[in-house]
């Protein structure tokens, strides 16, 4: 029995010259656990809007075609009717969370049904998705894999049969991010949910779901199951899509007849072990540790401490006594867990928060006794949401912004210069908010750099995006190095760490807990246990081969190990 029947689905946006969505016929089985890949702008999130009827009810456009989900036609039910069979949590799920308590929350959308047992369905599904115990706290107590969890919780209240959930895990660090997914295995095997998830990390793909759809140029490539699908590597490499890097190592190496062909290619660290038993680890030549630049302190904290106000209870304690230099030419990567203080820490720097006890100094002057405008032209923080950068109506207008009310002479020129620069130039009459994720991105730190700070700093960059988009944010930072003599970037993302960051720093509960470069943090298993973090999945293969190899991208892993 199918959950999801569409047959010869076309759809195009208000105002667009061509289909987001061409002639699409496919089925979901009931009860599937389902990975919807492609690049950006593919169709993906477009697709998921038709299930639910908020495309055409709520988005309209040109329609063509039939969807059912459970039995309902989509353009026959309203989406009051279709929210019960589908629930769905979105890429921005904060916006979700409307009300000032858990169970307020995950029973609200129950309420507005006027389901007499309203509060029992709330307090049902917190405890399906693991935040039993926690009904009485506020929503901003919870850590951000926490909020996370409230939301889908809200959408399990109305007990649908299809539940959607666009880049589940792009904000969030591995704990919670693996609680997520158990919560979603859970609701799959144990409620029989059907599950879709818009996914980027094919290592929870190859962990967790049945088949893969792949969207290409809004059509359905093919849907295929999981195994099968991520041995398609050249297929969904074209589309920006880069399977689990134990597979991409083994393709190389069967590529180079290291490795035999025929069998499938691995897709995890454990079917890794056995491919590559046969490979020898030949060590290169040990690099020699780069030392921290003895030059200038850019920032510096001295003996900080800072509290959050609570609305009930003690203030909630973020950093107590902090002492940390970044100094001028550094390229720093922060790690922790959710609420380990990595965008606190960002925002003392700006000055968009103040310690209660302590200095915070940048260029050996303490930030409370610089000026606003002279701050701004010293530092800059790119926001982990990019819409919250754009204030006008216009990309070239947020770029300019800031350059115009400081009466720049030149402010026209120098946006000219960016736009250019940051591949903006074709959309610079478009409104930030309505561009794609990577597009955002980009236009995000052309503001920030706008005033050539000197200090960038940027809180989560690669979030939300596909590979291939995270790979040009990199090339993007790398380039902006005439520009930027300090970067600090707060992330989750391990292998931007791995590949970009000469100096890594791990906050845990508002302390340092490890400072050094990525061999220091990442050989220690007691730190990657302690904190939560994971190294990026080849650097956790070599490991299972030999303790001794340290590889953290494909191309270390494949010229390291070779045939006996």
């Amino acid at each position: 029995m199918n959950a999801i029947e569409i047959n010869g689905l076309t759809y195009t946006y208000p105002g667009a010259a061509h289909p987001t969505l061409s002639d699409i016929s496919l089925q979901i089985e009931k009860g599937d656990f389902l990975a919807v890949v492609g690049n950006n702008g593919c169709g993906k999130s477009t697709l998921c809007k038709v299930l639910n009827g908020l495309i055409p009810h709520f988005i309209t456009g040109e329609f063509q075609g039939q969807v059912r989900v459970e039995g309902l036609n989509t353009l026959d039910s309203d989406v009051g009717t279709l929210a019960q069979k589908v629930g769905y949590v979105y890429q921005d799920f904060e916006n979700q969370i409307v009300r000032p308590t858990v169970l307020d929350d995950a029973s609200y959308a129950c309420l507005n049904y006027a389901f007499p047992d309203y509060l029992e369905r709330g307090k049902t599904a917190l405890c399906q998705c693991g935040l039993e115990g926690r009904e009485e706290e506020y929503i901003w107590q919870l850590s951000g894999g926490q909020t996370h969890l409230l939301a889908l919780a809200g959408a399990v209240s109305l007990s649908p049969d299809v539940l959607i959930l666009d880049e589940p895990i792009a904000q969030l660090d591995p704990m919670h991010a693996d609680r997520i997914y158990e919560v979603l295995r859970e609701l799959n095997q144990k409620h029989g949910k059907t599950i879709l998830v818009i996914e980027h990390h094919t290592e929870y793909i190859a962990d967790y779901c049945r088949h893969v759809l792949l969207m290409k140029d809004g059509q359905a490539q093919w849907l295929l199951p999981t195994r099968e699908a991520l041995q398609h590597v050249e297929e969904l490499e074209e589309c920006n899509i880069f399977p689990p890097q134990v597979t991409q190592a083994a393709y190389r190496l069967r590529k180079e007849a290291k490795l035999p062909s025929g069998a499938p290619l691995p897709t995890t660290v454990e079917e890794g072990r056995n491919a590559f038993s046969a490979l020898c680890f030949r060590p290169g030549a040990v690099p020699i540790p780069t030392p921290c630049p003895a030059g200038q302190r850019a920032v510096s904290f001295q003996d900080v401490s800072l509290s959050y106000r609570s609305v009930k209870g003690a203030p909630r304690s973020i950093f107590d006594g902090l002492n940390l230099d970044i100094r001028k030419g550094e390229k720093v990567a922060l790690i922790g867990s959710n609420g380990a203080g990595k965008s606190t820490l960002m925002k003392l720097m700006v000055g968009l928060l103040r310690p209660q006890s302590g200095t915070v100094s940048l260029f050996d002057e303490p930030i409370g006794a610089k000026k606003a405008e002279d701050l701004s032209r010293q530092i800059s923080l790119v926001y982990q949401n990019p819409e919250e950068m754009f204030i006008k109506d216009s990309i070239r207008a947020d770029i300019s912004y800031a350059m115009q009310v400081r009466g720049l002479p030149d402010w026209q020129e120098r946006t000219d210069a960016l736009l250019a620069r940051f591949r903006l130039t074709e959309l610079q009459d478009r409104d930030g908010r309505l561009m794609s994720g990577g597009q955002m991105r980009r236009a995000s730190l052309a503001i920030g750099v706008a005033l050539e700070p000197g200090i960038l700093l940027l809180d989560e960059p690669t979030a939300n995006l596909d590979i291939a988009t995270r790979r040009e944010i990199m090339g993007v930072l790398e380039d902006m190095k005439d520009i930027i003599q300090t970067a600090v970037i707060a992330t989750h993302d391990m292998q931007l760490v791995c590949q970009w960051a000469e100096r890594i720093i791990v906050l845990q509960g508002g302390r340092v807990v490890a400072d050094g470069t990525r061999d220091e943090i990442f050989a220690r298993q007691d730190l990657v246990d302690l904190v939560g973090i994971r190294p990026p999945e080849i650097f956790s293969m070599a490991q299972a081969l030999n303790p001794q190899a340290l590889c953290y991208t494909v191309e270390e892993f494949t010229n390291r190990f070779q045939e006996a």
